[in-house]
């Protein structure tokens, strides 16, 4: 069995006519609502897209800076350390005696009545 639908007459009142108006407005409202929620939303997904872009960037920045960070204080304390010997050996330096034993064992010179033999340093090949 088919369902029949039941036609009402519509009244053409006043009040109808008032119904229906706002019956429109209210669409309208409802359609806007939509609209502004829509665009709203979209402001907010760029929004939130944009800083978890810059935030990630500024993840991957912070990392290369310490990093860097890291391989600058290494730099430092091996110079440091450097600096440390340096001047270890300029105090040396100033010690005759030492300077007279770097001159002997390098340039070969020699105490009074000394006689100085060169050894090699490679063995011989047989």
């Amino acid at each position: 069995m088919a369902r029949k639908e039941k036609a009402v007459a519509r009244i053409d009142s006043s009040y109808m006519k008032q119904y229906d108006a706002h019956m429109e407005r209210q669409k309208k409202k409802k359609k806007r609502l939509y609209r502004r929620l829509m665009l709203f939303s979209l402001i907010v997904v760029l929004m939130l897209g944009g800083l978890t872009v810059y935030h990630i960037n500024q993840r991957t920045l912070h990392a290369e800076k310490q990093e860097q960070y890291q391989q600058l204080e290494e730099k430092m304390t091996s110079l440091k350390e450097e600096e440390k010997d340096l001047k270890q050996e300029v105090q040396l330096l100033q010690d005759e005696e030492y300077v007279m034993e770097i001159a002997r064992t390098n340039y070969f010179f020699s105490n009074k009545g000394e006689i100085i033999f060169k050894l090699p340093e490679e063995k011989p090949s047989y």
